[in-house]
């Protein structure tokens, strides 16, 4: 797993952490139950804040993709990859929906129409 962060970018250093580990855990490196390496040691290494990755870490945990245990680590859920496969379409629904006009709000109520 290579991580890269482009400060000239307009992409914020936590949102291309994120998508990158979300890409290689969608290609199985690192796979279910595998361990990502310390944040700290993963921040020093990019030569980011360790906030910054902490970040990324946090985003992928609200997707279900990571899971943190205390005193053992990021784990990669067992469902991570299907879960990023879901991740995408919700995302890319999203962009539809906006594009055609919905608000942030009408997306929430279709969303809920259907629960």
């Amino acid at each position: 797993m290579l991580l890269r962060v482009d400060p000239s970018s307009g992409q914020p250093l936590h949102e291309q952490l994120a998508g990158q580990l979300r890409a290689a855990i969608a290609a199985g490196d690192p796979g279910p139950g595998d361990r990502l390496p310390p944040a700290r040691e993963l921040a020093r290494t990019l030569d980011v804040n360790v906030h910054t990755l902490l970040r990324a870490y946090q985003a992928l945990r609200n997707e279900g993709l990571l899971e943190v245990r205390r005193g053992r680590g990021t784990l990669v859920t067992a469902t991570a990859i299907e879960r990023v496969d879901l991740v995408s379409k919700v995302r890319e629904m999203v962009a539809v929906a906006r594009k055609n006009g919905l608000s942030d709000s009408d997306i929430r109520s279709l969303l809920e129409a259907q629960l």
